[in-house]
């Protein structure tokens, strides 16, 4: 019997290929809940087929880090990578998303209750 003979998929690109040999972003501020946003005035010619379709993406409005690496089907270090080049090339920006509003504390909350049934 013969060993299998590993199965190698059409188009499978291999993800040191993608980020051309780099494994860490040239910016470390990307959050899996960061916002990316393209900025259509630049040109698109000379992008990879990744950073291509990413910017083709961002377009759209903007989306999570998370969001971009999944409809990509890359590894979110790969996407980082890749986002840092288009930042640093100006394609992209990127903004922390909004925090959560801090709820108002119970006792506050009964004082206007308060004022408003002493009114009526």
């Amino acid at each position: 019997m013969t060993p299998a003979v590993p199965r190698r998929d059409k188009g499978l690109v291999r993800p040191y290929v993608v980020t051309e040999g780099r494994s860490h972003p040239t910016r470390n501020t990307f959050d899996l809940v960061t916002l990316v946003m393209a900025h259509d005035d630049r040109p698109l010619d000379g992008l990879s087929p990744e950073k291509y379709r990413l910017m083709e993406l961002c377009l759209g409005g903007a989306l999570s880090v998370a969001e971009i690496a999944g409809y990509l089907q890359l590894p979110v270090s790969v996407t980082k990578v890749l986002l840092s080049d288009l930042v640093d090339s100006g394609h992209l920006s990127t903004r922390a998303p909004i925090p959560s509003a801090r709820l108002p504390e119970a006792q506050i909350l009964q004082e206007v209750l308060d004022g408003l049934r002493a009114r009526l």
